[in-house]
């Protein structure tokens, strides 16, 4: 008599059909993608820094590209938001890791398409002043009249570089005779929409429509029109989500060329990782911290004097001098 019962299906098929019902990986490449890297292929991600981990461990970090460098501090962030993910690759097989990319690809995923969709009509409460409209009309959920074929969108998708109002630059942009490449950054990306060659730096990233657009992902939509309550503010690169939103573009992917998502956003993390523009950087940040957190300042305050912390303060202080005099 033949044998009626089912093969044993192995760890790694049992795991893929876990998968499917809801792993928590899945909510952490949720979290990942918004809070540390918005278009990451995980699958090479965690290839590549488990060989940075073994193979390549020995390696000087001079003989890494600069992208390289980049991806593996990434991966170490990966590491240290899902806990015990470290340990899970390192004692699983290949087939374990492939898995594992797999849950938090598709929480990436989850998050990209939940963030676009709801951006989709959202974003046009905040280019249109109150009490106004569009002509011509722009609909919420379609967007093939948005990008350079509606004036109030080209106006704030056209590059910096260029002058809108030009027709003849105009006309190319609409019928696509001008590609626009990601490190020719959209006028938006500036406060109040203004572009100074002479100072690139003012203004940048400082724009009221991201602003608009951090709170409505990472906190709550309603927070867009009230008293900002974020918890946290780990980056304010999310441009492409937001230039996505404006354009014509029907699906959002990392490889789209009228977009050139991918290359956008690594040219702004390539800008903000600058060891020659980390002044400016911090400026930016504490900015941002002011737009977000309403308690926020900057300025340090004084500590308390006869305090337990300056009581600290002060022994750590004794404690170090006797140290520097033993040194001599």
């Amino acid at each position: 008599m033949a044998n009626d019962k089912p093969p044993q299906l192995s760890n790694w098929v049992l795991e893929r059909n876990r998968s499917r019902l809801g792993d928590p990986l899945v909510s952490h490449g949720r979290h990942f993608c918004r809070a540390a890297h918005a278009l990451c292929n995980v699958q090479a991600l965690i290839t590549n820094g488990l060989l940075r981990m073994g193979e390549q461990a020995d390696e000087p970090e001079e003989s890494f590209t600069v992208e390289q460098r980049r991806e593996h501090r990434v991966f170490r962030t990966l590491l240290h938001m899902v806990p015990g993910l470290e340990e899970r690759l390192i004692a699983g097989s290949d087939d374990e890791a492939v898995v594992v990319a797999e849950l938090i690809q598709k929480g990436v995923a989850s998050a990209r398409s939940d963030d676009t969709k709801s951006l989709k009509g959202a974003i046009l409460d905040w280019i249109v002043p109150p009490g106004h409209s569009f002509h011509p009309p722009l609909a919420r959920n379609v967007k093939m009249d948005r990008g350079f074929h509606h004036k109030r969108t080209g106006t704030l998708l056209c590059p910096t570089g260029m002058d809108w109002s030009d027709i003849e630059t105009k006309g190319k942009l609409r019928n696509g005779e001008i590609l626009i490449p990601g490190d020719q950054w959209p006028i938006f990306l500036y406060s109040n929409c203004k572009f100074d060659p002479e100072e690139p730096w003012t203004g940048l990233l400082r724009s009221s429509i991201l602003v608009s657009a951090y709170k409505y992902i990472f906190t709550s939509p309603s927070s867009v029109d009230k008293v900002a309550k974020a918890t946290r503010s780990e980056t304010i690169i999310f441009s492409p989500q937001a230039c996505f939103a404006l354009s014509s573009s029907a699906v959002f992917s990392r490889t789209d060329t009228t977009t050139d998502s991918e290359r956008f956003y690594n040219s702004i993390l390539d800008l903000l990782e600058d060891i020659d523009e980390q002044q400016e950087v911090e400026g930016l940040l504490k900015w941002w911290n002011r737009q977000i957190f309403p308690n926020y300042s900057s300025a340090q305050r004084p500590i308390a004097k006869n305090s337990a912390l300056a009581k600290i303060k002060e022994k750590r202080a004794l404690q170090k001098a006797a140290a520097g005099s033993n040194d001599l």
